[in-house]
C-alpha cells in the first residue's frame, strides 16, 4: 500500500507541476498538442478545442506538449511566437503550480494538527542551554539573525551550524533577551546541540493556519536551498542524495508507522510528505540548470536584456547536454537509494 500512495502522491505532484505550464500556455493562446495524465502507453484520449486530453497507463505524472516549432513562420499560436513575458510565465508557473499545490496541503495539515511553537518544554541539565539560563517556557524568537517562527527552525537552525557560537533571543514574561551559547557534542545523538526540548502543537485560528502554512512553505523552501548549499560546500556527501526509490521508501515506511493509529493520522503523514515533495519539485525546477524550468528560464531572461531570441539550435543543444547530465545524476540517486535499502 506504502508503495502504491507513493506513486499516486509523485505523480500527482509532477501532473499538478504540468498543469501549471498548461494553465498558462492555454491563458496566453500557445497551442498545447496533448496534455496528459501518466505516461506510457495511451489508454483513452479525447481531442477538444485542439488539445488532445489522454490517460495513460503508468500513473507518474504527465505532461504538457506545447506547439514549440521554432521554425514555424505566420503560426501565432506557437509557444516562440509569443512575447518573451508571456513565454517566461508558461515556463515558471509549473514550480509556482508545485508551491500553490504544497500550500494548500499545508492549510489542510495546520489546520488539523496545528502549528509547533518555538516554545522550550525542557531544558537538558548540564547542557549549552541550562548554562545560559533559557528555562522552561521560554519562546525563542532569533538564532543570530535568522528569524524563528516554529520550532523545526531551530531544529534546522542547529543542523546546518553544527557546533558553531550563537546568540539567542528569546522572550521571557514578555521582556526580550539575549545570551550566547557554543552548542556541545552529544555522544549519544551523534551532533552538537543546544540542549533544549519543545515542539508542542498549538491549535490554530483561521488566520493563524493561513499564517503559519505560509511560514510551513518558507520553512520547506529555506530547507531546500540550505541543503543544496550544504551539498555544494562539501558539508554533506553526495551519497545522501535521495530519488524516486528513497521517497517510495520513506512514504512506505510513514505509512506503515501510522496506520495503527486510523485513517486521519495516514492522511496527515502523506500530506507532510506531499507537502515536502512538491516544495522540494519546486525549488529544484527553477535552478538555472539546462533542461530544467529554471534553465530555460534563463536563456529567456537572458533575451530580455539583449533584446534579441537566442538561436533555438543553440539552447536545443545546452539543453540536450544538461539532460544527459540530468539522467547521469538520476542513475547515480537510484544506485544510492538502493545501497540503502539492503544495508
Amino acid at each position: 500500500m506504502g508503495i502504491i500512495l507513493a506513486i499516486l502522491i509523485f505523480g500527482f505532484i509532477v501532473f499538478f507541476h504540468e498543469l501549471g505550464h498548461f494553465t498558462l500556455a492555454k491563458l496566453n493562446g500557445i497551442e498545447v498538442t496533448e496534455f496528459a495524465l501518466g505516461m506510457g502507453p495511451k489508454l483513452i484520449s479525447k481531442t477538444y478545442k485542439g488539445t488532445q486530453y489522454s490517460l495513460r497507463l503508468l500513473p507518474i505524472g504527465g505532461f504538457c506538449a506545447m506547439g514549440e516549432d521554432a521554425e514555424a513562420t505566420g503560426a501565432t499560436d506557437n509557444f516562440h511566437s509569443k512575447s518573451v513575458w508571456q513565454r517566461i510565465s508558461v515556463i515558471a508557473c509549473g514550480p509556482v503550480f508545485n508551491f500553490i499545490l504544497a500550500f494548500v496541503c499545508a492549510l489542510i495539515l495546520i489546520g488539523n494538527i496545528g502549528y509547533d511553537k518555538p516554545v522550550i518544554s525542557e531544558v537538558t541539565k548540564g547542557s549549552a542551554a541550562a548554562t545560559s539560563g533559557l528555562e522552561k517556557g521560554d519562546v525563542i524568537t532569533k538564532l543570530n539573525k535568522t528569524h524563528i517562527d516554529v520550532f523545526r527552525e531551530i531544529t534546522l537552525f542547529n543542523m546546518m551550524h553544527s557546533g558553531e557560537d550563537v546568540d539567542v533571543t528569546y522572550l521571557r514574561d514578555g521582556k526580550t533577551h539575549t545570551v550566547n551559547l557554543t552548542p556541545r557534542y552529544d555522544k549519544e545523538a551523534g551532533r552538537y546541540l543546544i540542549g533544549i526540548t519543545g515542539g508542542a502543537y498549538s491549535k490554530p485560528t483561521v488566520l493563524s493556519t493561513i499564517k503559519y502554512s505560509c511560514i510551513e512553505i518558507k520553512y520547506q523552501i529555506k530547507t531546500v536551498i540550505d541543503s543544496l548549499k550544504m551539498l555544494v560546500t562539501g558539508k554533506v556527501s553526495p551519497k545522501n542524495l535521495s530519488g524516486p526509490i528513497g521517497i517510495t521508501q520513506a512514504v512506505s515506511t510513514s505509512y506503515n508507522e501510522s496506520k495503527a493509529y486510523g485513517i486521519k493520522m495516514v492522511v496527515m503523514q502523506m500530506l507532510s510528505i506531499a507537502i515536502l515533495i512538491s516544495a522540494n519539485l519546486g525549488v529544484m525546477n527553477l535552478l538555472p540548470l539546462p533542461a530544467l524550468d529554471g534553465g530555460r528560464l534563463v536563456f529567456l531572461f537572458i533575451e530580455v536584456f539583449r533584446k534579441k531570441k537566442i538561436p533555438a539550435e543553440k539552447e536545443g543543444y545546452v539543453h540536450f547536454i544538461g539532460f544527459a547530465l540530468l539522467m547521469v545524476l538520476m542513475v547515480f540517486v537510484m544506485y544510492n537509494d538502493i545501497v540503502r535499502i539492503f544495508k
